[in-house]
């Protein structure tokens, strides 16, 4: 039980890179340009597959999804980055703290589970060709991506509003860059070792589970590919499952390392490096590499491009 005369946070503030205040004037323009790269690249993948008809499959309207959640993950950590790098210290509110919380892990593990359906997608393409049209029906599809942004509301749900039911009663510097669930645990004054054991666990079965089984995907994918007769099919499909593999191993990577990590595990500028490579480099990249290394985007891209130099011409 609390004394009556303990104060308890209402705000907190945000560090960043407070300690290096001549490389946050830096990082400013550099993240600033990674989201402005970020925000049209994956805009620009959203228009081509909406509109190009022949790319409304299952491959290209996962990627669809993917992109939405690219935007929006940056749309809820960048502006705040920004405003945090270009001052000393940064307020965030209590509620603001808890909104950005929210959104980063309902992106982050839609993220986590969209990554695992396109693995399965491109499993069933490559090795069963024949039957990959009645197996990645419209139907499935539709229930992969449901099951992917609905399990995540409900686990950041639980997740964030159990963080927030602890007490905050100061300090309220948060060491970081923007409100990420380990370093705003350490600022509990109250045993968080139980949520702790459930945050591990569940890292485990809904982050670790489906990079395992991308694994496994991948490792039948290599094998079907390996079998290939034609030299031009063994090119198209390693192209296309090696973007996705990059994809995955950066941000499941980066991932696992911040939220399996123990506490003491690495320093705080170490702790913020590692959250910037799934949050700023993974959306900045998937564009670059599922539009530059797929041909079928490319010419969908231009496509579009040359319908709209003729809308101008006439």
């Amino acid at each position: 039980m609390k004394s009556g005369n303990e104060s308890f946070v209402v705000d907190f503030i945000l560090l960043g890179f407070s300690n290096f205040p001549q490389l946050q004037g830096q990082l400013f323009w550099v993240f600033l340009a990674d989201y402005l790269v970020t925000v049209l690249g994956n805009a620009i993948i959203i228009v081509v597959i909406s509109l190009e008809q022949s790319l409304h499959v299952p491959m290209y309207l996962f990627l669809l999804n993917l992109s939405v959640v690219e935007v929006s993950f940056s749309a809820v950590i960048m502006p705040e980055m920004l405003v945090v790098l270009s001052s000393e210290k940064t307020t965030i509110t209590f509620a603001g703290c808890f909104a950005q919380m929210y959104f980063i892990l309902l992106f982050g593990g839609t993220e986590c589970f969209l990554l695992g359906a396109m693995a399965y997608d491109r499993f069933a393409a490559t090795c069963h060709p024949l039957s990959y049209p009645v197996t990645m029906n419209k139907r499935l599809f539709t229930k992969l991506v449901i099951v992917s942004w609905v399990s995540w509301i409900m686990v950041a749900t639980v997740q964030t509003t159990w963080v927030f039911s602890f007490p905050f009663c100061g300090p309220n510097e948060i060491n970081h860059l923007f409100c990420e669930t380990p370093p705003v645990l350490e600022l509990a004054c109250a045993d968080t070792f139980l949520f702790e054991i459930y945050a591990f666990t569940g890292t485990i079965l809904i982050v670790m589970v489906p990079f395992v089984l991308i694994v496994l995907s991948y490792i039948r994918i290599l094998f079907a590919i390996l079998k290939m007769p034609s030299t031009t099919g063994r090119q198209k499909a390693f192209s296309t499952c090696a973007s996705h593999l990059t994809s995955v191993t950066l941000f499941y990577g980066t991932a696992n390392m911040t939220y399996l990590q123990p506490k003491s595990g690495y320093s705080p500028e170490t702790k913020k490096l590692m959250s910037l490579a799934y949050t700023l480099l993974t959306p900045l990249l998937n564009p670059l590499i599922y539009s530059l290394r797929n041909s079928e985007m490319k010419r969908a891209l231009m496509k579009l491009w040359r319908r709209k130099v003729d809308l101008h011409t006439f």
